[in-house]
């Protein structure tokens, strides 16, 4: 690596939590380069439109609310940079990450990389991608008012996603390769009780069908491999999240699920000087919002964190 770059603030990550992040850490002139990595903006420009953040009188392209978060957070002074980070050293200070293109130290990291949603992989689903497929019923669940959707999934996110669409959508299926659900017990009476709900048991979708938009799905039975077609006008994949902390591993806490574990109602680290913020997190609640209002928080407490230990040259 030929280029070494000193920042007085690192953050990892350019979606929600990055850009607040940047923009807390700039007005307090703590300079940060905001590593945009490998998907400026995050998972939240997969989905096209956002109708609930804070602040927008109607619905809102998804990538132009990164654009003017991105702006706003450049307007006083952060640096975006188009780099991902393939290692990280911890346990030295100043902080080292090195990218693709350079490498990089400062005396604050926060890490904001998200978590990927977990896809089936079967035919189709890529392409339908945010025209009709998708992975967050939070999210883009108001647009399927009145039609025909199905989660598919058996996990208490899964469950969730039902119970939540069932209060939008006229029918709801449930599919599942077995049939019993890892649920919690409560949810799955509420779920087996809500009349516009059917669980479609020892089934998987093996493919999604349509032209521009979802028209159906394809289920194989999981106990006699036959075949049939389903008509959708939705289908939300709940089947997990993988959170983005591959490069952190042995280098700060995670969870067994991969998660960076911080402390409680805080954004710290196992490491002082770490900070981690949005969905890269073990937050129950995984929206734009709240990711922004943990990078807000993970800022200003690293602000915090660095005037009560400036770094001393040697």
């Amino acid at each position: 690596m030929s280029r070494e770059l000193h920042h007085k603030t690192l953050v990892l990550g350019s979606g929600p939590a990055g850009c607040t992040a940047a923009l807390y850490l700039a007005r307090a002139q703590l300079f940060p380069a905001v590593l945009a990595g490998p998907l400026p903006g995050g998972q939240l420009v997969l989905t096209p439109e956002v109708e609930n953040y804070p602040g927008a009188s109607g619905p809102i392209a998804s990538m132009a609310l990164m654009d003017t978060m991105r702006a706003q957070a450049e307007s006083f002074g952060a640096q975006f940079l188009p780099d991902t980070i393939v290692r990280t050293d911890f346990t030295r200070r100043p902080f080292l990450c090195v990218g693709e293109e350079a490498s990089y130290t400062a005396e604050a990291v926060i890490i904001a990389t998200g978590a990927s949603a977990r896809w089936l992989g079967v035919p189709g689903e890529e392409r339908l991608r945010g025209c009709g497929v998708s992975a967050c019923a939070t999210c883009d669940g108001a647009f399927f008012r009145g039609k025909t959707v199905a989660v598919a999934g058996g996990g208490n996110a899964a469950v969730d996603e039902a119970l939540f669409l069932s209060r939008l959508a006229a029918h709801v299926y449930l599919i599942h390769k077995r049939d019993t659900l890892r649920a919690e017990a409560i949810q799955k009476e509420r779920l087996l009780a809500c009349p516009n709900v059917t669980c479609l048991w020892h089934k998987r979708v093996t493919m999604c069908q349509g032209d521009k938009r979802l028209e159906a799905v394809t289920l194989e039975d999981t106990q006699t491999g036959t075949s049939e077609l389903l008509p959708l006008e939705g289908l939300f994949v709940a089947i997990g999240r993988t959170p983005e902390t591959e490069v952190f591993q042995q280098q700060i806490l995670l969870t067994e699920k991969g998660s960076i574990v911080i402390t409680s109602g805080q954004t710290g680290t196992s490491v002082p000087g770490i900070f981690a913020a949005g969905d890269v997190c073990a937050h129950a609640h995984k929206q734009a919002v709240v990711a922004a209002g943990s990078g807000c928080q993970a800022a200003l407490e690293a602000e915090q964190w660095l005037g009560r230990n400036p770094l001393r040259e040697a």
